[in-house]
């Protein structure tokens, strides 16, 4: 049985830990600094052991799954005591530091740097769920950094957890996806801020709040331990999006202060198209 380390027993370290264990039958050893992750990670099964970074020596995959701030002091501890034929590939959604600060190591071509673009607003061992990578893309940077055989394996797990393959360099994967993904965690963590600073009363909010605005702030229901990191790791990328963001909901706030039925229908029948972009996305 071959032996799988998980650092970081959250949603998507314990999703891949369940998933693995039920489709390729590894022994899972899990760790993380919280002792409570741990125990409630054994007591629902998505690991086998509770273990400590000794286990990450004889691993055949180590999964870095931690906030993504501390993800390359953790990349550089496990790659300077792994295996040969050891796979170790992290989960961040901001690459190109991690993929900086490993870039000189001497066990880089071990590293895969992978962003799976799977998860749900909920966080904890709890939170783990079978499935969740079904059909979803993984983007994969610098893979030509990695070694072939380790890469093939690395592709074989992905395929196992029936994901997308997509490649982009580390520079391209965060300046996309911080308008495609960070934004949108942004946007949604202010309208609830924004809704919770007028409406005083929670039980008008329960009880108005429709379908629309349960979707459309269900993102701010993500750990701010997780989120908080994101933000300021791709900083630069954020600020320009969200600069552009906020120039439209000006433009759209004067469309509607000056009473431009016109325009106003304009602009949001032209963004219909996104429709269309989107066709297919569960």
């Amino acid at each position: 049985m071959e032996k799988l380390v998980v650092i970081g027993l959250g949603l998507i370290g314990g999703s891949l830990a369940l998933d693995l264990k039920k489709r390729n039958g590894y022994k899972v050893y899990g760790i993380d600094q919280n002792p409570e992750h741990l125990q409630k990670a054994l007591a629902l099964g998505v690991i086998d052991e509770a273990s400590d970074f000794s286990a990450v020596a004889d691993a055949s995959i180590v999964i870095i799954a931690v906030p993504v701030d501390i993800i390359p002091q953790v990349a550089v501890q496990v790659l300077d005591v792994i295996g040969k034929e050891t796979l170790v590939f992290d989960v961040g959604s901001v690459k190109n530091e991690i993929c900086k600060s490993i870039e000189n190591h001497p066990n880089r071509e071990n590293y895969v740097a992978a962003h799976p673009l799977a998860g749900t607003e909920f966080s904890g061992p709890e939170a783990a769920i079978l499935n969740l990578f079904d059909e979803k893309v993984n983007i994969l940077c610098e893979v030509d950094k990695t070694d072939w055989k380790i890469l093939d394996k690395a592709l074989s797990v992905f395929k196992k957890l029936n994901m997308r393959i997509k490649m982009m360099s580390p520079v391209e994967h965060d300046r996309h996806i911080a308008y495609v993904s960070h934004l949108s965690h942004v946007s949604s963590f202010m309208l609830g801020k924004t809704v919770l600073g007028i409406e005083k009363n929670e039980q008008h909010i329960f009880d108005m709040a429709s379908t629309g605005f349960a979707s459309t702030v269900r993102l701010a229901k993500s750990s701010a331990t997780t989120w908080a990191p994101i933000f300021l790791q791709n900083k630069e990328n954020i600020l320009r999006s969200l600069d552009e963001y906020i120039k439209n909901l000006n433009e759209f706030r004067q469309l509607i202060d000056t009473d431009d039925d016109e325009a106003l229908k304009e602009t949001m029948n032209n963004t219909n198209y996104i429709k269309t972009v989107l066709k297919g996305i569960k």
